[in-house]
């Protein structure tokens, strides 16, 4: 489950949840991820469907030095 927050546990690694819609198709939805992990910096840790449909993605990426420039953010 998704209950425990992976940032408490694992300093390593930054994490953003993401919600995808289940009007969004599986094309749409790989598109949008795969524009998270070429220009964020994101990879997938994990993806969870409901039988609603929707999707939750669970992104990470490797933390940086505080003195390195930050990565951009999510892509809303």
């Amino acid at each position: 489950m998704l209950t425990e927050n992976p940032a408490d546990s694992d300093p390593d690694w930054e994490y953003a949840p993401l919600r995808i819609p289940s009007d969004v198709t599986r094309v749409s939805a790989a598109v949008r991820l795969a524009l998270h992990a070429e220009y964020g910096g994101w990879e997938l840790a994990r993806v969870r469907k409901y039988t609603d449909g929707s999707r939750q993605v669970l992104l990470r990426r490797k933390r940086r030095p505080a003195d390195s420039l930050p990565m951009p953010g999510l892509i809303a």
